[in-house]
């Protein structure tokens, strides 16, 4: 079994979902965690690790570091 690597922490799913939409759509596959323990009865929205196998850790951090360039880029204009 191969082992999962934290590459980033989202804010809340919104933000979770995006980055894994962007993983998947490089060819990795990743999985979402609660950053800590949370209560079945809050109605927040926690924030999440994002997981990849350890294999892919470079290009999901090389494929997060390019979104986020191309984000700050729209920002920009």
């Amino acid at each position: 079994m191969t082992s999962l690597v934290q590459v980033a922490v989202a804010g809340d799913v919104a933000e979770a979902e995006h980055l894994q939409e962007l993983l998947t759509t490089a060819g990795i596959e990743s999985h979402l965690e609660p950053v800590t323990e949370h209560d079945p009865d809050a109605h927040d929205d926690p924030p999440l690790k994002v997981l990849v196998p350890e294999s892919d850790v470079d290009a999901a951090r090389d494929a997060i570091e390019a979104l986020s360039e191309a984000e700050e880029e729209l920002d920009e204009v």
